[in-house]
């Protein structure tokens, strides 16, 4: 059974919600991604968010551009946590989906994550879960252990060939 729903209201925004669904696959986190536009077909996305629930999902990721509807519908309608993707535009480079999203009434949160931060978002659900879930929360900390250990190489190269053979 899906913990989490990904949900898109264009497959425009498939490149940025497919970043949210390989972390959610690296983590072993089983998800249901759909594409429903909260502003073409209204009955379908109601139907969608109020059924979550029922489904057994956890969280949902809802990403959007422009007006960005979508993530604080659901968190309007869906009871537990929603983690809202801004996307980029070409209007405004993300930043009136950014508004939509983060400026919602109080009683109504949608968590936020950076303008196309699918990634992030993937990772955020996971952790919302582990709260949960000991074994989630193990191979959590296995990855932040791993970007650190990335990292730590990445400096050690520098130091030993210096700036300027560092990327040859």
């Amino acid at each position: 059974m899906a913990k989490v729903g990904i949900v898109m209201g264009s497959d425009s925004d498939m490149p940025v919600m497919s970043k949210a669904a390989d972390m959610l696959e690296k983590f072993g986190i089983d998800y249901e991604m759909t594409i429903i536009s909260a502003h073409r077909e209204p009955d379908v996305f109601f139907e969608y968010a109020k059924s979550a629930e029922e489904k057994g999902f956890k969280v949902i990721i809802a990403g959007a551009g422009m007006a960005a509807h979508l993530p604080g519908m659901c968190a309007a309608i869906f009871p537990m946590p929603v983690i809202g993707i801004p996307m980029h535009t070409t209007s405004l480079g993300g930043r009136d989906s950014l508004y939509s999203i983060v400026q919602m009434p109080t009683g109504i949160p949608v968590a936020t994550v950076a303008i196309n931060g699918g990634a992030n978002a993937g990772i955020l659900a996971a952790k919302i879960l582990a709260t949960s879930d000991p074994e989630l929360l193990e191979k959590l900390k296995a990855y932040s252990q791993q970007m650190k250990e990335e990292v730590v190489a990445k400096d050690r190269k520098l130091q030993e060939v210096g700036y300027k053979n560092y990327t040859k």
